[in-house]
């Protein structure tokens, strides 16, 4: 299954990544940032916010953008 997968963590960058059928976000997400907390990150797949459970769908857009920057108080 290809999914468009946009991280924003850092530099940010999108690509088109393959996946499993079947998989949810929260299993994409550890797979993808295995030393992230999921809570330190807005995860939204077509620009909705999803539950973790939600299953991806092919030609899913799936973005993960951190809710704190790193260096800001």
């Amino acid at each position: 299954m290809r999914l468009l997968y946009v991280n924003n963590n850092g530099g940010g960058f999108a690509d088109y990544v393959e996946t499993r059928d079947g998989i949810t976000v929260e299993q994409f997400f550890k797979e993808k940032m295995p030393d992230a907390r999921a809570e330190d990150y807005l995860i939204r797949v077509n620009r909705q916010p999803v539950a973790r459970d939600y299953h991806l769908q092919e030609n899913d857009r799936i973005t993960v953008t951190p809710t704190k920057i790193e260096g800001a108080h």
